[in-house]
């Protein structure tokens, strides 16, 4: 048997957003349970200050598994139209070591981000949203928006973004409104969503009403945040991974510099409110943060699942490696 190849379209067409988000809650789960190894992301750094990160990831069983990720994160690819991450998802048998897939990275990473953040809202929210703000109009402000669509169909989806025009286009795909302002999108929403590349906090604590629950997505380097200090200090902040927090994540890193939060401000890993070994969130008025850096295991399962649908229907094409 070859290598399968998938592209995007092949992935976009094997991983549903309502499959995916069951998958991460079944691979987060297996990690919280220890039957998974993800070690932490390696990075090369260019002059230019593009990045190629390195995400391996390892699961056992029957039917062993390594997965790696390797994708360059050029931010300016959102000014021609292009998605800042791009690379492929290679899968290896985990025994042979033999090469049984190669997936398009960007697709994987547009569903499976969203995806846990749609997990963590079903998780973490007070309740099912109502009105949920999108920041940001790329293309995980679009994912983030199909995913919330498939976890509450009926919600208020509001979308701001500094290009307006972007904004718009997204709230049509999405069915939702365009907010003038990011302030204006925040008042009286339930669930919160920034997929934004800003380096400067553009959410305040003030513009957040109680209960609310966030999903903190666009940020995932030391030197760039998304929200300010007083929101990660009030939040109970969850994540996916805590020594990916702890070492990459700018919103953590910039107000722990500040003296204001440690390691002990996270609550738990979203795997372990999965397992019920943290019990989430536990009060209505509670301000619920999931910091999200994105780690391989999640690369993993989506991989996965896509590369079992396609041999069952015979996606893909076939090449001898």
């Amino acid at each position: 048997m070859g290598v399968l190849i998938l592209g995007y379209d092949d992935v976009r067409a094997l991983l549903d957003m309502e499959s995916c988000i069951d998958a991460m809650e079944d691979v987060l789960g297996a990690l919280a349970r220890d039957e998974l190894i993800n070690p932490l992301r390696r990075g090369l750094l260019a002059p230019d200050k593009r990045i190629l990160g390195q995400m391996p990831a390892w699961r056992g069983g029957d039917d062993p598994v390594f997965a790696l990720k390797e994708i360059v994160i050029s931010p300016d690819n959102s000014k021609i139209g292009l998605d800042p991450h791009q690379g492929t998802v290679i899968l290896h048998d985990g025994t042979t070591g033999l090469v049984r897939a190669v997936l398009n990275a960007s697709a994987v990473t547009e569903i499976r981000t969203a995806a846990v953040s749609a997990l963590a809202t079903k998780l973490l929210a007070a309740g099912p949203p109502r009105r949920v703000a999108i920041l940001g109009a790329g293309v995980q402000a679009r994912s983030h928006a199909e995913a919330m669509r498939a976890i509450a169909p009926d919600c208020e989806l509001v979308v701001w973004s500094r290009t307006p025009a972007s904004a718009e286009a997204v709230a049509l795909e999405a069915h939702g409104v365009v907010a003038a302002s990011a302030e204006q999108a925040l008042a009286g929403a339930d669930v919160v969503c920034t997929c934004t590349s800003a380096r400067e906090p553009m959410l305040d604590r003030s513009w957040l009403g109680p209960g609310a629950h966030l999903n903190v997505v666009g940020s995932s380097i030391p030197s760039a945040r998304e929200v300010d200090t007083q929101t990660m200090v009030d939040a109970s902040l969850f994540v996916d991974r805590r020594e990916s927090v702890l070492n990459e994540a700018g919103d953590y890193l910039l107000a722990a510099a500040e003296g204001a939060i440690g390691p002990e401000h996270i609550l738990a890993e979203l795997g372990e409110v999965v397992v019920g070994a943290h019990p989430g969130r536990t009060r209505a008025d509670e301000i619920t943060l999931f910091k999200s850096q994105g780690i391989a295991v999640e690369d993993l399962a989506s991989a996965e699942l896509c590369y079992t649908r396609a041999r069952e229907r015979g996606v893909g094409t076939e090449v001898d490696l």
